[in-house]
């Protein structure tokens, strides 16, 4: 079984550092093994050239390690989702709060995982690495028997869901990542990371004015393109939702609820902007967007774990969002979610409800 430590230094996560003019830095260090579709089921990972392994894909082996109030991981679970894996990845959840060892499973009897007895994720990932450095990630993929951390390197996961288990997807899944698309939806990714998606917690964990004013002018500057395009485009590339738009939903559906606020992104909520708004509104509204959402989970996490932030640890009770289920408007602009012949994600597999489903209208 694999035991090496390989790295990747691209993208984000959730440890978090400042440089000496308080601008916020994230670490960017992730395990960058992959699961492929080019070995037999059963078979040992094996080591690449870079360092990292590669596993096969099979159904059952694997978990998702996720919590619904991590950005991060709510783009790889609205991808399993839409793409029918459930049967093919298991899901497990921790609780959104934790200290600083990290994401608990304390949603769950006994505050253990129950596939897997973990009680702490980090359990996972000192299983294989004993001395792991690095911040305990979510989404992390964990294979079930071990117990080991797989990778938690959050943006192969939705590549991977879709271009390598393709046998394991359901019938009418929808392809997110077309492939004479993918140039410019990877562009467009590491565009949205930097500006949008890492761009809130660069204001937000800002250490000093000048930092929190170069982030804020930096945020709204993407933020009004994204206003401009959106106001042309149904979607973010091409006429159909791609994970282009799985990796912004995750940053908007938080942005009224906690961005605005705790994070001092502060100069407009997103349902004061039209085009993001009725965006926003049809993806809420699409199986596996909506229904994968909890901002109970999310404001608690944000509010109660970040205490350098909200040293109070309370809660807001607001806002109401009950306007994401009005009519969005976005068929206008034509195209549809997904191609013709696709079909959209069935009821959600039992025991994967979000807990507070009402929570968008408190």
């Amino acid at each position: 079984m694999a035991t090496e430590k390989h790295l990747s230094d691209d993208w984000g996560g959730d440890a978090k550092n400042a440089s000496p003019d308080g601008e916020f830095v994230r670490d960017t260090t992730y395990i960058e093994d992959r699961i492929v579709a080019d070995l037999p089921a059963g078979s040992e990972p094996i080591a690449q050239d870079n360092g990292a392994f590669h596993w096969p894909v099979e159904p059952g082996r694997y978990r998702l390690m996720a919590a619904r109030a991590c950005p991060w991981a709510h783009r790889t679970i609205i991808t399993r989702r839409l793409l029918g894996l459930e049967d093919a990845i298991s899901l497990g959840l921790a609780g959104p709060t934790h200290d600083w060892r990290s994401w608990v499973f304390d949603l769950d009897p006994e505050e253990k995982d129950p596939a897997t007895g973990l009680h702490r994720l980090q359990e996972a990932y000192f299983n294989r690495f004993p001395d792991y450095p690095r911040g305990i990630t979510v989404p992390a993929i964990v294979e079930t028997e071990s117990k080991k951390v797989v990778t938690n390197d959050f943006p192969s996961i939705p590549v991977d869901f879709q271009t390598q288990w393709t046998e394991h997807h359901r019938a009418g899944a929808p392809d997110l990542y077309p492939e004479h698309l993918r140039e410019e939806i990877d562009e467009l990714a590491t565009w949205l990371f930097h500006e949008v998606n890492n761009g809130v917690y660069r204001a937000g964990f800002a250490g000093s004015q000048e930092a929190y004013d170069q982030a804020y002018e930096r945020l709204w500057k993407a933020m009004d393109w994204l206003e401009g395009h959106l106001g042309e485009h149904r979607y973010l590339v091409s006429d159909q939702v791609t994970l282009a738009d799985v990796y912004l939903y995750p940053t908007l559906i938080r942005f009224d609820a906690v961005y605005v606020g705790h994070f001092k992104a502060s100069r407009n909520r997103i349902s004061e902007l039209p085009n993001l708004y009725g965006y926003l509104r049809e993806l809420f509204q699409i199986p596996g967007f909506g229904d994968t959402t909890d901002f109970t989970e999310i404001k608690e996490h944000y509010y109660i774990t970040h205490s350098e932030v909200n040293p109070t640890r309370i809660v807001p009770g607001g806002p109401d969002l009950s306007g994401l289920i009005e009519p969005h408007g976005r068929e206008r602009l034509g195209g549809a979610p997904f191609a013709e012949g696709t079909t959209l994600p069935g009821p959600v597999p039992a025991g994967e409800e979000v807990k507070n489903p009402e929570s968008f209208q408190k």
